[in-house]
């Protein structure tokens, strides 16, 4: 009964015949009825009747062999297994060492059949697509996403960019040099066999575990590198200069907990902090224009009347020296009130009705002021249902007299609402 055989071309891969010990060639047998491990013979044990402990001659046997058709006529399925371990070495798109490891098949010939049978057949199609889109969800959050290219670069050894790419390899998704490079020789002398003591298996089972474990955290850092973006040290850190100092010592601390928190999370709390000092920036300017304007209206207040401008002057320039204020401001009382403001040419005026021009005028308060109280106040009345005066006169820091007369306005014209 022929059966497609479970390992390589390489004779050195298979394991050895029970009989001579000798590397087994296809055809071999496998005895049907020993195992595990499998009872594996060479065709001349296998004539000559060799028993060995349990297994007798007259066992059912099965012959193995890879020497026949499955995809293609022309192709055996030794070769199908060769190829695909083939392309698994040498990487994807790699045709030309492909064929120099089959030996068997030409660079088009390899390409040719791995497209028609592995990529656009019908029959893996829905698997393919399928793996495609776990693997595309799994990436969707990398903070730089990697794509695969027809022709990825391929740095010589040694080379500057090999170097800067520290000796990572595209097109097989490989280092030279792999963190634990020498791990695999801890396994180079284990064979597992029938005579082992349990002692003897249990042993070589906690070097497997060893290795597994080895290869798992190169696999761990090999994640976040790739993750991360750091294949290429010299461009990542043209991006870190382009932080101010104090953000790169923040990145150069949070570093270590980079692989904790992911990459996208980790890029967000850094950005943060680089728009952090933008925030203060344009803060602190909005801050010094609401001042502006307010001193505007106050200027405007005291135009029409020399004295009062002048005491206004000398109590600004104290405030401006850190000093408390020695002029207080004159009173109205026993003196005439000034005349109404005059509207022309002000910014804003168009924007107001003629109740609005009226009652600008009155309390010789410029329409632009105006226009930004009155939406200060429309919106912390729609915030709270309703707006009470003593809330009005916190929102707006202007005499309070005149923060009455535009509250009492605002609720006569229906602008706003008491609470």
């Amino acid at each position: 009964m022929d059966r497609l055989g479970s390992f390589s071309n390489d004779p050195s891969d298979k394991p050895p015949c029970r009989g001579c010990s000798s590397y087994l060639m296809e055809p071999y047998i496998k005895c049907a009825e020993c195992g595990p491990p499998p009872f594996l013979l060479c065709l001349q044990c296998f004539t000559r009747g060799f028993e060995y402990k349990k297994h007798q001659s007259d066992h059912t046997y099965e012959i193995m062999t890879s020497d026949f058709p499955v995809l293609d006529p022309s192709w055996t399925a030794q070769e199908e297994m060769a190829l695909l371990e083939a392309v698994m070495d040498c990487g994807f798109g790699n045709w030309q060492d492909v064929a120099n490891q089959m030996c068997t098949k030409t660079k088009e010939e390899c390409e040719k059949h791995y497209m028609k049978h592995f990529i656009n057949n019908p029959l893996f199609a829905s698997t393919l697509l399928n793996l495609k889109q776990a693997e595309e969800a799994k990436t969707a959050d990398t903070a730089i996403p990697f794509h695969s290219t027809d022709d990825p670069p391929r740095p010589t050894f040694d080379s500057l960019l090999s170097r800067d790419m520290a000796g990572y390899m595209p097109a097989r998704a490989d280092f030279i040099e792999e963190f634990d490079n020498y791990a695999e020789w801890d396994l180079r002398d284990i064979d597992f066999v029938e005579d082992d003591s349990d002692i003897l298996h249990a042993l070589k089972m906690a070097v497997v575990d060893i290795y597994h474990s080895r290869l798992k955290e190169r696999q761990r850092r090999k994640k976040i590198i790739r993750d991360h973006g750091l294949i290429n040290l010299r461009k990542f850190q043209l991006m870190e200069r382009r932080y101010p100092k104090e953000v790169q010592d923040l990145y150069e601390t949070m570093r270590r907990f980079a692989r904790i928190v992911g990459p996208v999370e980790h890029d967000k709390f850094i950005e943060s902090h680089a728009c952090a000092r933008t925030y203060d920036h344009l803060k602190k300017t909005r801050e010094e224009e609401r001042l502006k304007r307010t001193m505007l209206s106050e200027v405007l207040q005291y135009i029409q009347d020399s004295s009062a401008c002048q005491q206004w002057l000398r109590r600004q320039a104290d405030i401006d020296s850190g000093l408390s204020p020695s002029i207080p401001m004159a009173s109205n009382s026993g003196r005439r009130s000034a005349p109404p403001l005059n509207l022309t040419g002000l910014p804003g005026t168009e924007k107001l009705n003629e109740k609005e021009k009226e009652l600008c005028q009155m309390v010789r308060l410029v329409p632009g002021a105006y226009l930004e109280y009155k939406s200060a106040l429309l919106n912390e009345c729609n915030k709270q249902g309703g707006l009470r005066l003593a809330q009005a006169r916190a929102l707006i820091k202007i005499d309070v007299n005149k923060t009455r007369k535009i509250y009492d306005f605002l609720i006569r014209e229906g602008y706003i609402t008491k609470a």
